[in-house]
């Protein structure tokens, strides 16, 4: 036999009338549990309030394709609350330990709101928390989401540069070799002074040379010419010391005074030094393009999320979107075109600077040839959890999150749609410094 005790340490039953209590359990089926025991199944109609009474409980589901659990305990009421849409139970629920439950049927639920007004009231507020702790999870898990693939971007992003940088120090080492080498060969000749300074001054041109590489067809016609001279003076073994100077621009008549000048075996080491010191040149410039290349993303990062900033200051909008395209450079290299239109004056906005990057990474404008957004859909856009996409694509939150940050900066987010062209503006006001 139920009695009044059993619900003494539920607290949405704390105070009530001892007359409403006994309706209460009077529609109440007591349920007796074993550990493993399970009490309600995922997907079953959802029909039924479930007040723990003793023991401990798991709930178990899955939200778009992630599962999910957390503890049920002693004085909790879960299931259908009134004033519920549910209509399939969303998680499966188990016994822990030997427990007690009273089982609650929605059809009840009128009469419950008319003879237990608190009662209802304090579920509603139940209710309530749940969507809340719903939402929150749902949140959390699509930032989570977010942060994964944005990782996984620049993840890429730093390993190019750093791939580039790793294979130009290799192949440094193999090119110096050949820098020391052809330099004891050059060191063993007898040349005179005039002759070291042509080698050197030849070498520091092509070396400082400043001028963007040929392109293909221009580059196999110099590498012909180039391959041509060299047989002409007996070098008939250095085709690819033809190709990597091609490829660099290096003219055949700057060569030719080597040869006019120098011995055959000397103007051979001079060649192949200065062929290398061309290619250390070049891969000393790749290292750095790469490093800085590594920099620049390491700072986008630090400011896109303002690490070792207050978290509310000015910031500036432009640079804000310009960090945001750096940080999402992978994804604009399938087909994207930014088209920039920038003010030539600093736009400053006081906000959460780490928030607001969450706002440009949705959208600050963009225009599509689509058939765009159907009117009945775009009056929803902006409500959470709603959302075009498949099930388990898509939480409907994104947009949601954008208003949210939009609003707590005291600005709005519009949309205009037609046929071929549909574009979102997100106003913001400018702080008093930008006045």
């Amino acid at each position: 036999m139920i009695q009044k005790t059993d619900l003494l340490h539920v607290p949405v039953f704390a105070d009530l009338p001892n007359d409403q209590i006994a309706w209460f359990l009077s529609q109440c089926q007591e349920q007796i549990v074993k550990p493993g025991d399970t009490y309600i199944h995922a997907g079953d109609p959802a029909e039924n309030m479930f007040v723990i009474l003793e023991g401990e409980f798991q709930a178990r589901g899955e939200i778009n394709g992630e599962a999910f659990a957390f503890p049920v305990k002693a004085g909790e009421v879960t299931g259908l609350l009134p004033f519920s849409r549910m209509k399939k139970t969303p998680v499966t629920g188990r016994a822990m330990t030997n427990g007690r439950l009273l089982r609650f049927s929605s059809s009840h639920f009128p009469e419950l709101v008319q003879k237990m007004p608190e009662l209802a009231t304090r579920l509603v507020g139940l209710m309530s928390d749940r969507i809340r702790e719903t939402t929150r999870f749902e949140q959390q898990r699509d930032r989570l989401a977010s942060l994964g693939k944005l990782s996984a971007g620049l993840a890429h992003e730093l390993n190019n540069p750093a791939s580039a940088a790793k294979r130009a120090a290799g192949q440094l080492r193999q090119i110096l070799k050949r820098i020391k080498d052809a330099s004891h060969e050059l060191g063993r000749r007898d040349l005179t002074r005039e002759q070291k300074v042509e080698i050197e001054n030849l070498e520091t041109s092509l070396v400082q040379k400043d001028e963007p590489p040929p392109d293909a067809l221009a580059a196999s016609d110099i590498e012909e010419q180039i391959d041509s001279l060299l047989r002409s003076h007996g070098q008939n073994d250095l085709w690819q010391l033809s190709v990597d100077l091609a490829r660099r621009g290096v003219k055949p008549a700057a060569l030719e005074s080597l040869f006019a000048n120098l011995e055959p075996e000397t103007a051979r080491a001079a060649l192949i030094r200065l062929a290398a010191s061309i290619e250390v040149a070049n891969l000393l410039n790749e290292i750095e393009s790469s490093a800085a290349r590594i920099s620049d993303l390491v700072l986008a990062i630090k400011e896109y999320t303002y690490m070792d900033q207050s978290p509310i200051q000015n910031v500036d909008v432009i640079k804000s979107l310009e960090n945001t395209l750096t940080i999402l450079n992978h994804k604009l290299k399938r087909g994207v075109e930014v088209k920039r239109d920038y003010q030539q004056v600093p736009l400053l906005v006081n906000s959460f600077g780490s928030e607001l990057s969450q706002v440009w990474t949705v959208v600050v404008e963009i225009g599509d040839n689509g058939p765009g957004i159907p009117a009945e859909v775009e009056a929803h856009i902006f409500e959470p959890f709603f959302t075009t996409k498949g099930v388990g694509q898509g939480t409907g939150l994104g947009l949601d999150t954008v208003q949210r940050i939009v609003r707590k900066h005291r600005g709005n987010v519009q949309v205009d749609s037609q046929p071929g062209d549909t574009r979102f503006q997100v106003w913001l006001p400018l702080s008093e410094a930008a006045g």
